[in-house]
């Protein structure tokens, strides 16, 4: 009987190589974050559920572009920007989904998280233009992402979402609020990643960062980050 052997073929990465360093540990803390979420779903009264359930599929999503980002860097040594983007644009909506899921308890309107998506994809959208499309107007569209972003900032900081989020209290105005800080720390090393890739006034404090290992990074911290936090809700929540 003949054997077939099937050898699987792994690109050699070279021990300095942090960028490919970081997408590889990215993709595998990802991917644990996901079956971890996943696994602990039903472990939480119903309402918590959904929360999780979005919270494992944002790690997921980020673990297989991470793992096709992995092997594009380490073939061409190129950043994978196209694919950061698609990334990007499913999980951040969906990261803007888990404060009207988290405030639906104190009657939040689905009008919050339409405005919450519909401001992280214009903030997205103007990014990949700045970054690739038109690279020499990268100030004016990192602009317009940045204003975006800013408004995202204010509307869970002091707009509707705080209100909701006061009034339910306890352990959902705690989670809130840390997801507020999520954004405005952590998300604020996205347009720091943008200056260090793209042309500008802004070249001589950022041009020598190397973005695919400040992405990386933020990325790893945000999305677990994030689903830590609603899952440590779901498990104060029970407790009450």
């Amino acid at each position: 009987m003949n054997l077939s052997i099937i050898s699987l073929s792994v690109a050699k990465m070279a021990p300095d190589d942090y960028v490919g360093f970081t997408f590889f540990v990215g993709c595998m803390a990802m991917m644990a974050a996901s079956v971890f979420f996943f696994l602990s779903m039903n472990s939480f009264d119903k309402k918590w559920r959904t929360s999780i359930l979005v919270s494992g599929l944002i790690t997921f999503i980020a673990a297989v572009h991470y793992w096709y980002m992995r092997d594009y860097w380490v073939s061409n040594m190129e950043s994978p920007t196209f694919f950061r983007y698609v990334d990007w644009v499913l999980t951040v909506p969906l990261m803007c989904v888990e404060f009207y899921l988290i405030l639906k308890v104190a009657g939040a309107k689905k009008s919050l998280m339409w405005r919450l998506i519909f401001l992280s994809v214009v903030m997205l959208v103007t990014g990949y233009m700045g970054e690739v499309l038109y690279r020499d107007q990268a100030w004016f569209w990192g602009l317009i992402s940045g204003l975006a972003y800013f408004v995202i900032v204010y509307d869970i900081w002091f707009g509707t979402a705080k209100k909701l989020a006061e009034a339910a209290g306890g352990a959902v105005l705690k989670a809130h609020k840390t997801l507020c800080w999520f954004v405005l720390v952590g998300w604020a090393i996205y347009p720091i990643g943008y200056m260090a890739g793209t042309p500008g006034w802004y070249e001589g404090a950022f041009g020598g960062l190397d973005l695919d290992v400040i992405y990386n990074i933020g990325d790893a911290i945000n999305k677990i980050g994030f689903g830590l936090v609603v899952y440590n809700l779901a498990v104060n929540s029970s407790k009450e």
